[in-house]
């Protein structure tokens, strides 16, 4: 139950950086500072349901879209969280393309390096009790 936690609390923080990513990047992409926190959960929640979902799909129906399920996933993901918060405006389709890309990217950087460096204080902190 802790580790199932834990990786919820990264792949949270992760999207929050791959969303960030995009609004600090991209013009017109912007997300309100006040909604940022309930866009970044309900991204997250809309990506858990769908990237299972498409993943079953693509095994089934089209193996060879295996390997972009991440993105369309990260694209689903925006444009449902898009339709459904006033507070983030993705501002175009060019833009959705490309924070389909940051988004994506920024949250597989954070993934791996969140882990490693969290991990990493936490291990000096009980080495020096």
């Amino acid at each position: 139950m802790m580790k199932m936690l834990i990786s919820a609390a990264f792949t949270t923080l992760a999207n929050a950086v791959g969303l960030m990513l995009a609004a600090l990047i991209l013009p017109n992409f912007s997300i309100s500072p006040l909604s940022f926190i309930i866009v970044v959960a309900l991204f997250t929640v809309i990506s858990v349901i769908a990237s299972p979902l498409l993943t079953k799909v693509s095994l089934k129906n089209l193996p060879a879209l295996q390997g972009g399920v991440a993105l369309i996933t990260v694209f689903i993901g925006l444009l449902a969280t898009d339709l459904v918060m006033s507070g983030m405006n993705i501002g175009g389709i060019s833009n959705l393309l490309a924070a389909t890309l940051l988004v994506w990217l920024g949250s597989v950087i954070a993934a791996i390096l969140l882990p490693m460096y969290i991990l990493k204080e936490a291990q000096k902190k009980h080495a020096a009790k």
